[in-house]
C-alpha cells in the first residue's frame, strides 16, 4: 500500500524521524511493536483482573519503548490506523491462543478503523483462524466517535457483537451524562472518563455523576469501569457509590502482555503508590 502524506511538510515534526513513512511501514512489516496490558480490577475485592486493556509501544534502538503519543499521530497522518489495528488484533489473538490467566482483552478501535467496512469481516477471519473464543475480545469505542460518527459506530458494534465479542464505550460522560451513546452501541461495558473519576474525591457533582452511571449500569447490566484511579480516597468513593470495576496507575500498572496474560499477575498496588505514567 502506497503511503500518501496529508501534509508532507509536517512529517518531520510528527516524530522527529527523517523518513516517517518508511519507519511506519518497517514497524508494521517487521513487528517492531510490543503489546502491553493494563488490568481492569474489581473495586471492592481487588485481586483477579476482569480483563486487560491492550496498549501499544514502539521498540526503538537500545530497547527504548516509545509510548503511543510519540507515533500514533503519524499513523493518523498517513491514514494507516486500520493497518495498525489489524496488527494489534492479530497479535492479541496469538497471545490469547497461547493460553493464560486473563479471561479477555480489550482493544481500542480508531476512528479510521470504524469507518472501514472490511474490518469486522477481518475480525471474523482472524477469530476463525485462531480458534479463540470471541467472548475473549472486547472492542473499545470512544464516546467522541459515537457522537460524531454514530452510524459507523453502530455498524461496527453490531458486527462484532454478532461475532460474539464484547463492546466497551470509552470516555463516557466526557461531554455530558447522556446515555444515548450507550444505547446506540448496546455496550457490555462503559468506562467513565478520567476527568470525572479524578474529581470524585473533591467534587459532589462528580460523585453524583458516578452514582447515576453506576445505577444505570446495575439496571441495564452494563459493567461500569472507572478509569484513572490513582488515589485511595477515590477507590473508597467508588465502592460507596457502587461502581464495580476500576483501572488506573494507582491500581495496576501496565505490563508487557506476555507477562500479564501468562500469569505474571496484575501488579496490583495500593492506590497512590504507583506514579502516573504516560499510556
Amino acid at each position: 500500500m502506497a503511503l500518501q502524506p496529508l501534509k508532507e511538510e509536517a512529517d518531520p515534526r510528527l516524530t522527529g524521524w527523517e523518513n516517517p513513512a518508511k519507519r511506519l511501514r518497517d514497524a508494521l512489516d517487521h513487528d517492531h511493536f510490543r503489546l502491553y496490558g493494563q488490568p481492569v480490577m474489581p473495586v471492592r475485592e481487588p485481586g483477579e483482573a476482569a480483563f486487560a486493556e491492550v496498549l501499544l509501544r514502539l521498540s526503538e534502538e537500545e530497547e527504548r519503548m516509545l509510548p503511543p503519543g510519540d507515533f500514533l499521530p503519524a499513523f493518523e497522518h498517513y491514514g494507516m490506523m486500520a493497518e495498525l489495528d489489524r496488527w494489534v488484533l492479530r497479535n492479541a489473538l496469538r497471545r490469547l491462543e497461547a493460553g493464560g490467566s486473563l479471561p479477555r482483552l480489550s482493544l481500542n478501535v480508531s476512528s479510521q478503523t470504524l469507518r472501514e467496512e472490511t474490518f469486522v469481516p477481518f475480525v471474523a477471519v482472524q477469530l476463525r483462524l485462531s480458534g479463540v473464543d470471541p467472548a475473549a475480545l472486547v472492542f473499545e469505542i470512544d464516546e467522541n466517535d459515537v457522537v460524531d460518527r454514530r452510524e459507523a459506530c453502530e455498524r461496527f458494534a453490531a458486527g462484532v457483537k454478532m461475532l460474539g465479542c464484547g463492546v466497551l464505550l470509552d470516555g463516557f460522560a466526557r461531554r455530558s451524562v447522556s446515555f444515548e451513546p450507550l444505547k446506540a452501541l448496546v455496550a457490555d461495558y462503559v468506562k467513565v472518563d478520567g476527568s470525572i473519576v479524578r474529581a470524585a474525591a473533591v467534587s459532589a457533582t462528580a460523585q453524583a455523576k458516578l452514582k447515576a452511571i453506576a445505577r444505570v449500569g446495575q439496571v441495564t447490566e452494563v459493567r461500569v469501569v472507572a478509569e484513572c484511579v490513582e488515589e485511595e480516597p477515590v477507590r473508597a468513593i467508588l465502592a460507596e457509590l457502587g461502581v464495580p470495576l476500576m483501572q488506573g496507575f494507582g491500581v495496576a500498572r501496565p505490563l508487557p502482555l506476555d507477562a500479564l496474560v501468562s500469569g505474571g499477575g496484575a501488579a496490583v498496588s495500593g492506590p497512590g503508590a504507583v506514579p502516573r505514567m504516560r499510556v
